[in-house]
């Protein structure tokens, strides 16, 4: 260990695995350590299933489990949006070869107390069950301008007089097709995926932007936009080691971690008992540095046993339910996903959603009740509430960059996002996607 580093990562959460490998491929010389005998960190999946029990304090599984050695439980489950970013910097690193995707089979929002499948193109706005006659033909317009918006072709905006991408609010956008609150709700959490309605005030190029990422991706397999690996994501941190290993770089699982040392206030090293492995760089999770963290907020998430698809869904054997805002009367949205046996996370007839939200009351079961009852009986649950942190600076000066805490989402979107932000502070340039050549094959999905 005592050796001289370009960048050394604590933690094997799948952030700083991407991470690792993107500084890997990039060519520079990278030690990444965890104290835990395990990947994963606090996004590790959990196998054989008496694991799981174990860990929630729970007696042993009975017989009707199946064989407990078939379960891979994702403590923080996320799809992966088929065109997304993360997919691109899989394919970009080369961490697609260790790893099979299956695609997501139903993608739906909450409304009025039932759900439907989020309409995506024109035909699907003109014959979902969610809006009105009238309103149908106006959502219809809207996406066919959506679709057809393209960045750098003015032409393609004529059919909003004056607009400008850049400047133009999204709430004009709207308003320009007459869309009532319902449908702006579905679209801008269960397409475009905001978190909040911050993006109304903003300029609408990232919004128009989501939309077509949604579309796209579903485009690519047809039933959903999202993708998820066999086996969990327990899959991705393995793949990242074994590219660590190719390009040069080095894992040590099991090893305690006693100081980030600095000198004149940036990162030089990292001390493991006696042994100090030199560095400019040191990239981590906020669980290694609590004073250089502070808490934003708290996320509940509850893992739910199943054996049975969820109602209303055709049978679907995975899908994302997004459950906005407002049709809860809550600040933040509630998120459902559900994989099976079909991903290889569960036994022979299974099935495994995670319910989660930002926490907003002080009774935060209470809160994911609306999703919890979609999901119809539950065999076994397991909740938790984890403390949501962001770092307290850029990072920049003391060369020390430190991840956010998962939020409540059940997509990698915001993830990448954060990645690319650390990624672009921690070199002082923007990941190039141009690198990129090719796409995942129909046959991985």
């Amino acid at each position: 260990m005592d050796e001289e580093y370009d960048c050394i990562v604590l933690g094997t959460g799948l952030k700083e695995c991407i991470i690792s490998g993107m500084l890997s491929v990039s060519g520079k010389k990278v030690l990444h350590m965890d104290r835990n005998k395990y990947y994963g960190g606090e996004s590790a999946s959990i196998t054989p299933l008496e694991d799981l029990f174990a860990k929630f304090e729970m007696p042993n599984p009975d017989e009707s489990y199946g064989r407990t050695r078939d379960w891979n439980v994702d403590l923080i489950p996320k799809f992966l949006m088929a065109n997304g970013q993360l997919v691109k910097l899989l394919i970009h690193t080369g961490v697609t070869r260790y790893l099979e995707f299956k695609s997501v089979e139903g993608s739906y929002v909450y409304k009025g107390n039932k759900i439907s499948k989020v309409p995506s193109d024109d035909k699907e706005a003109l014959t979902t069950d969610l809006l009105g006659m009238f309103e149908k033909r106006r959502f219809r317009n809207f996406l066919v301008f959506a679709q057809d918006f393209k960045e750098d072709d003015p032409s393609s905006w004529k059919a909003m007089p004056g607009f400008d991408p850049n400047t133009t609010p999204m709430s004009a956008v709207f308003a320009h097709f007459n869309l009532d609150r319902n449908t702006i709700d579905i679209t801008g959490h269960a397409l475009a995926l905001y978190r909040d309605d911050e993006y109304l005030a903003k300029p609408a190029l990232d919004c128009l932007k989501r939309i077509r990422l949604y579309s796209d991706s579903l485009a690519r397999y047809g039933k959903s936009p999202y993708l998820y690996p066999l086996y969990g994501l327990g899959e991705l941190p393995q793949g990242f080691a074994r590219l660590s290993a190719i390009y040069g770089g080095t894992y040590m699982l099991d090893k305690p971690i006693d100081e980030i040392v600095f000198t004149d206030g940036k990162v030089s090293g990292v001390r493991s008992g006696s042994e100090t492995a030199k560095c400019k760089q040191v990239y981590c999770d906020p669980t290694y540095v609590p004073d250089k963290v502070k808490q934003v907020g708290q996320v509940i998430r509850a893992i739910c046993l199943l054996d049975h698809p969820v109602a209303n869904t055709k049978d679907a054997l995975s899908t994302q339910i997004i459950i906005p805002q407002k049709q809860v009367n809550r600040n933040s949205d509630i998120y459902v996903s559900m994989v099976s046996y079909t991903h290889q996370v569960a036994a022979k007839g299974w099935f495994v959603a995670l319910v989660s939200t930002t926490v907003e009351t002080a009774d935060p079961e209470a809160e994911i009740k609306p999703g919890l009852d979609l999901l119809g009986p539950i065999k076994q649950k397991f909740v938790t509430v984890s403390p949501l942190f962001k770092p307290i600076d850029d990072g920049r000066e003391s060369q020390l960059f430190i991840s956010e805490s998962y939020d409540a989402t059940s997509h990698f979107e915001t993830t990448c996002l954060d990645v690319l932000s650390i990624y672009n502070r921690g070199t002082g340039e923007d990941f190039d996607f141009s690198k990129v050549k090719h796409n995942l094959g129909d046959e991985e999905a």
